[in-house]
């Protein structure tokens, strides 16, 4: 592959990302302000740069995957910002889960610069990421999607095209991580409730995961928590930020999303009790102490 691909912010799912593509043989330029994630793709065959302009600088495409809008606005327009390096007409793959309004803005601007903007928020966890099996949510104009089409098969085995409206792949987002955030609540709160009840955790999982009450987030959450492994693979303060995001979308529309609303409050819980950077399967703790 001869296309060079340039990622800033190789976090977990930016790092997933960056190795799926190292695989299967596209030139990768990665991206972090921690130079030990860097270093490691390194060692997998990509090209460290120290800036968000030498990562795009010559790419076809750059994947933004950091935290926030802030972030995302520095990365692309800030004093050492992506823009002013990549060619006209470059794809930019805006990757982090922000709200709808915010990938308008950013998306606006880059079109400004005769760039191509792609809003594709990413779902999955790190392994998934990896082995190119993540959702990858796309909105953006038909022939920027026809062609960066093979970046993003490369990227993930489940593109979902959510029309040509870049916001819409972020609202699709909300919408899934706001489910997500109530299903883990709820995993969480009913394997507290079984141990309460003197049953064993793991066996009402293994029950639980081939019944009606089976959720991808809650098993791959609950098993880890069982196990008394906090490490954070998705860390407490990210759906406790998509949440927020969620909930704000919702008022917009009008909608009141009150299951959402509990949901929230359970991840600014597990915040306030400083958790914000422990794995989000640490909820089954807090729910333990109910």
């Amino acid at each position: 592959m001869d296309k060079s691909i340039g990622i800033v912010g190789v976090g977990n799912m930016g790092a997933g990302m960056a190795a799926r593509l190292l695989a299967c043989g596209w030139p990768v330029r990665a991206c972090d302000l921690v130079t030990a994630k860097v270093d490691a793709l390194v060692a997998q065959g990509a090209t460290a740069s120290t800036t968000p302009a030498d990562a795009a600088r010559g790419a076809d495409a750059l994947i933004v995957c950091v935290v926030d809008a802030a972030q995302a606005q520095d990365v692309l327009f800030g004093e050492r910002g992506a823009v002013g390096a990549l060619r006209h007409g470059a794809a930019v793959l805006l990757c982090s889960t922000i709200a709808p309004q915010e990938v308008e803005a950013l998306a606006a601007a880059l079109v400004l610069q005769r760039l191509a903007p792609i809003d594709a928020p990413m779902s999955g966890g790190p392994a998934r990421a990896r082995d190119g099996t993540m959702s990858l949510m796309v909105a953006c104009e038909d022939d920027v999607f026809v062609a960066q089409r093979p970046l993003l098969d490369a990227l993930s085995q489940r593109v979902f095209r959510v029309g040509t409206r870049c916001g819409d792949g972020a609202r699709t987002k909300l919408v899934n991580n706001l489910l997500a955030a109530i299903n883990l609540a709820g995993a969480a709160e009913a394997l507290a409730l079984a141990e309460r009840l003197g049953l064993d955790g793991a066996r009402t999982l293994d029950v639980i995961e081939q019944s009606s009450g089976q959720s991808w987030i809650g098993s791959d959450r609950m098993r880890r928590a069982l196990a008394g492994d906090f490490v954070a693979r998705a860390h407490v303060s990210l759906l406790h930020k998509d949440t927020r995001l969620a909930l704000a979308a919702a008022a917009s529309a009008g909608f009141p999303a009150q299951l959402g609303q509990l949901a929230h409050e359970v991840f600014a819980q597990a915040a306030a009790a400083g958790q914000a950077d422990l794995d989000d399967g640490v909820l089954l703790e807090l729910m333990r102490k109910s």
